[in-house]
């Protein structure tokens, strides 16, 4: 037997990508352990509880193909966990609405649909627009078959079945606009769902874009119980099959020996052995900090000092002691102007009041029936807006990562006061005023994201170059033992993206082709281990891992 310090493998971090990862192969038979520095597992799927009466999602505001054939179904339903995690589908004819000065476009599912909403919209770009959806769905669609196919392929028959993507996938979305001929109007409400990956048209790889508007256009869903079912539901299946989660317990040293990995050093001084570390954490912190450069090759080096990061957001989290007027249930993507390009530069220039674009989340609209949500005739919504990710724009040194108590900093305090005043007035014109019935008020920055979630630049997305156009990382690296998952990877941001590099890590463990067996309907977890869910099943207590399960200190509602 093994002993406590020593394990098959080590996940360092509980965001999707590593518990998915850590999931799978605890249902292989690995004896797998789970370290994550925060008090609950989830990373950017997690929630947070206010005043015993208000449950806000930190990442998970809606998630797309999660119908029959939908991937991240698969992925939990391959562990045994299909009837544990359940979606709310959002409208089906226009889950997301965009708003631009004199023009509202409502986006359904569906590209057939989806040319004709924009054509019908811009009838004078019909011809650009109707060339510009062809390529996208050309390219998702084989980027989907290459994701769920069986085994590796060689060049000649990847070339054969990837023309498009070969053709377009590594140029830009602004590149593609060129082709189509398409004025600023249409670029902007192409482009209108960019902040999903938070990335402009002129550096956004025409395959990212392609496959997240492919991703939603497949429906648009959220999860029953808001985002935190989605790592209570791994963390189930991981300590069922032997596996275990240690929150608060952060790592200060991936340890590598001789060019191969061979465990943890933690915080406290505890060494944690393993032949198989994988990291969930911040790609670059991962790098530099928690490995040291010297273990790496000289390309992968000068690329991740080089690369620069997606763009972070900030966000309002309110409640209302009222509903607010009746709208769809769908997403509001409101921008000032219609100059997208505009936009991606007014904020990388740190100009950004009067607030240029918003993005609203309705999670009273989306998950009605569950009462953590907000009590009957409130609301609860978030709002967001990309924003400056520099420490200099919000007047912080080293930052939280490195232990920066920095919130009562004047120059933070002065700067979030005048983006949250910038954002409820920029709100308020895009929904109709609501300042009178706020019981509740937050405002996160890409410095509390930081704080949290310890990612570079505060942003959820990751890497935005890294070496080229649409380059990242793959899961496996160039130390023996070493493999890494998260946003910073090729398969992704988002949920979905994720879940889905945490799938190929573990597939490249193991060998086999896990996405391809899981979404042909194998099961590999056993169910019949799974815990049994009392009436006061909380989301948040299984996130805290089995040895804090019951500590003090957990928020609850009501």
């Amino acid at each position: 037997m093994l002993k406590r310090d020593e394990w098959d493998a080590i996940v360092v971090g509980s965001g999707m990508g590593g518990l998915v990862c850590a999931a799978y192969l605890a249902v292989s038979g690995r004896r797998v352990l789970v370290l994550e520095q925060h008090d609950v597992a989830g990373g950017n799927s997690h929630v947070f509880r206010r005043r015993r009466a208000y449950e806000f999602d930190v990442g998970v505001h809606y998630l797309g193909d999660c119908g029959p054939d939908g991937v991240l179904p698969a992925i939990f339903s391959g562990l045994g966990l299909g009837d544990r995690v359940t979606y709310r589908e959002m409208d089906r004819g226009g889950f997301d609405r965009i708003v631009l000065p004199g023009l509202t476009v409502d986006v359904p599912v569906g590209w057939e649909a989806y040319t004709r909403r924009l054509t019908e919209a811009l009838p004078g770009e019909a011809e650009g627009l109707t060339r510009f959806t062809a390529v996208c769905e050309a390219v998702a669609q084989e980027t989907r078959g290459l994701l769920l196919s069986d085994g590796e392929l060689s060049v000649a028959d990847l070339m054969a079945r990837t023309p498009v993507s070969a053709e377009w996938g590594r140029r830009t979305l602004a590149d593609l606009f060129d082709h189509c001929g398409l004025g600023p109007r249409a670029r902007t409400v192409l482009a209108a769902q960019s902040p999903n990956y938070g990335i402009g048209p002129r550096e956004a790889a025409v395959s990212t874009h392609a496959a997240v508007t492919d991703h939603y256009l497949r429906g648009a869903y959220y999860p029953e119980g808001g985002g935190q079912v989605l790592a209570a539901a791994l963390v189930e299946a991981l300590e069922a099959h032997g596996g275990e989660l240690r929150t608060r317990s952060r790592v200060a040293r991936i340890l590598v020996k001789d060019g191969r990995a061979t465990g943890v050093g933690m915080t406290d001084g505890e060494v944690l052995r393993a032949p198989l570390v994988v990291s969930n954490a911040d790609y670059s912190r991962t790098v530099f900090d928690l490995v040291g450069e010297e273990h790496f090759g000289r390309r992968v080096v000068n690329r991740t000092r080089q690369a620069r990061m997606a763009l972070p957001l900030a966000t309002l989290y309110i409640a209302l002691d009222t509903e607010l007027p009746a709208r769809p249930n769908a997403n509001l993507w409101w921008y000032r102007d219609d100059d997208i390009e505009g936009y991606y530069d007014r904020v990388a220039r740190e100009s950004i009041t009067p607030v240029p674009f918003l993005f609203a989340s309705f999670a009273s609209l989306k998950d009605p029936g569950t009462a953590a949500v907000c009590p009957p005739g409130h609301s609860n919504f978030q709002v967001m807006t990309l924003c400056p990710p520099s420490y200099e724009y919000w007047g912080v040194g080293a930052g939280p990562a490195a232990g920066e108590r920095y919130r009562r900093n004047t120059v933070y305090q002065r700067r979030k006061a005048e983006l949250t005043e910038a954002m409820l007035g920029a709100a308020e014109e895009a929904l109709g005023p609501f300042r009178d019935h706020v019981v509740h008020l937050e405002t996160a920055t890409p410095i509390t994201h930081e704080r949290y979630i310890l990612a570079t630049g505060g942003t959820p997305y990751g890497l935005a170059q890294w070496g080229g156009v649409g380059n990242r990382p793959d899961t496996r690296t160039t130390v023996e033992g070493l493999h890494m998952v998260g946003t910073n990877t090729r398969y992704g941001t988002g949920i979905t993206g994720s879940a889905v590099g945490g799938m190929a890590c573990a597939a490249q463990i193991l060998g086999r082709g896990l996405l391809a067996e899981v979404h042909r309907g194998a099961l590999l977890g056993d169910p019949d281990l799974l815990p049994a869910r009392g009436a006061d099943w909380d989301p948040l207590a299984v996130s805290r891992g089995a040895g804090r399960r019951s500590a003090r200190g957990l928020a609850r509602i009501g």
